[in-house]
């Protein structure tokens, strides 16, 4: 699934992110395979989405979203 549309209060892990202008950022701030991260919530209208990495919070916006791709996890 997309990391797009996980619901909040979920934990996932990423399997791999789509080539994209940003897949070198997102991966120097911690978005690399295998790296649980939690869904905590989304913006009013929806875009972006709040989540937890490692020991910070951050928001993607919802189109970078869907070029990563995760697993639920327990």
């Amino acid at each position: 699934m997309k990391m797009s549309e996980a619901k909040p209060g979920t934990t996932v892990r990423i399997d791999h992110i789509e080539a994209s202008e940003l897949k070198n950022r997102l991966m120097s701030m911690g978005l690399v395979k295998g790296t649980k991260v939690e869904i905590l919530r989304t913006g009013p209208m929806g875009d972006p989405l709040a989540i937890r990495v490692r020991s910070y919070k951050m928001a993607v916006r919802l189109r970078d979203a869907a070029r990563i791709f995760v697993t639920e996890v327990a």
